[in-house]
């Protein structure tokens, strides 16, 4: 649960996210970011968006790009991280604080995160890897079990 004097998404638009120390990934977010959501939302033909979590220790704005596909009105997105030992941060602090929000091109929307439950991983693994076979590669290269997250928009 997040605490109560943590910022809700509706506030997150306030302040300045830190965005990921990764090169590639932040000229990615910069390119996104400047053009408003017109440039960037493709990455090598894939759909991308961008995530903005909680820091689960520092408290502030983090924000990162993904790989997303869609199940309904859900956003289905892979904390994969490039099939290394450790989740990815994001994920992490999406389990901490599961208030999030996306930026899908153009569009702004409030999501709470969860992970997909056993019984429906398997579809949604199926969905996302259709969509980047190379989670499948990712999955041989660690122990651990990549989690599949579902994004549920918050009504306002």
């Amino acid at each position: 649960m997040p605490e109560k004097d943590q910022p809700q998404p509706t506030e997150q638009r306030d302040e300045a996210p830190l965005d990921s120390p990764t090169g590639w990934v932040a000229a990615h977010i910069r390119r996104y970011d400047r053009s408003g959501g017109k440039e960037g939302q493709k990455w090598y033909g894939l759909d991308t968006l961008l995530l903005t979590t909680r820091g689960r220790k520092s408290g502030r704005l983090r924000r990162t790009a993904v790989i997303y596909g869609r199940d309904g009105g859900n956003i289905i997105v892979v904390g994969s991280n490039g099939g290394k030992p450790e989740h990815p941060l994001w994920y992490l602090n999406l389990v901490a604080s599961p208030e999030a929000h996306v930026q899908i091109g153009e569009e702004h929307l409030d999501v709470r995160a969860r992970t997909a439950t056993a019984e429906e991983k398997p579809e949604l693994w199926k969905l996302m890897t259709g969509l980047f076979p190379q989670y499948k590669s990712y999955q041989k290269k660690t122990d651990r079990e990549i989690p599949v997250v579902i994004l549920e928009p918050v009504d306002k």
